[in-house]
């Protein structure tokens, strides 16, 4: 679905991907993970041609990304951050969503707007909601569309536990409708039931690659977070 071939980026002096070959299949659900500066971000903003490469290829769908923009209809896209116009209502920003894709909202894009109760916010204005209620706009507009691909940053952050419960269950239904889930997150513990492979990056490299399973089987822990700090200690001792 999604491959990027040696993809490199430097910020000046700081080398943000090193040669990073990444293949992302559709009905996975993958987590980014790494320590802040690991280069995360700027792989997800690559993904979405937010950010050029200095050197590389994204391949989607077979296709290569540069100079085009029409395979973002088929991305969901949730940032770690919504930023919208302040004096806009929720209402005003899906009406404007809508507007840009020329496109209706169907009836699973108002199952979700209910299940976050959003259904009775529609004509708060921007500046007055909290983050975790920006966090839901943000959930609402990334699964409109039906989109092939979600690419969630930090998805479930600010979230009260009712809403990260909702929206859990959104990406476990998507997945198994056969889609890519790519999943930016720090805490580890929401991703146990959802992520079939993990991403380690490091300083802008690739630290591992494996399916939930073989990480398990490797270190002989079921929590992914568990699973991490065995690997990652295993590696500091073994280059003391």
């Amino acid at each position: 679905m999604i491959v990027t071939e040696n993809l490199s980026k430097s910020y000046g002096k700081v080398k943000a991907l090193i040669d990073v070959s990444i293949t992302f299949d559709k009905g996975q659900a993958i987590t980014l993970i790494g320590p802040n500066g690991s280069g995360k971000t700027t792989l997800i903003k690559c993904l979405l041609g937010l950010v050029i490469s200095d050197t590389g290829s994204i391949l989607f769908a077979g296709e290569d990304i540069k100079g085009g923009y029409q395979y973002r209809n088929k991305i969901g896209y949730m940032p770690q951050i919504g930023r919208y116009p302040d004096n806009m209502t929720i209402a005003q920003i899906f009406e404007l969503m809508l507007d840009l894709r020329q496109k209706k909202m169907n009836e699973v894009d108002h199952e979700l707007i209910e299940s976050f109760g959003l259904d009775n916010m529609m004509s708060k204005r921007m500046r007055t909601l909290s983050g975790g209620t920006r966090q839901k706009v943000s959930a609402a507009i990334a699964f409109m569309f039906n989109p092939e691909v979600l690419i969630l940053d930090e998805p479930t952050a600010g979230l009260d536990p009712v809403a990260s419960e909702v929206l859990k269950e959104k990406i476990k239904k998507e997945k198994e409708q056969g889609k890519l889930i790519i999943v930016s997150s720090h805490i580890l513990s929401d991703l146990d039931e959802l992520i079939t492979q993990i991403v380690y990056l490091q300083e802008g490299k690739i630290y591992f690659q494996k399916s939930i399973e073989q990480l398990r089987s490797d270190t002989g822990e079921e929590k992914l977070s568990k699973a991490i700090a065995s690997v990652m200690k295993h590696n500091s001792i073994r280059n003391d």
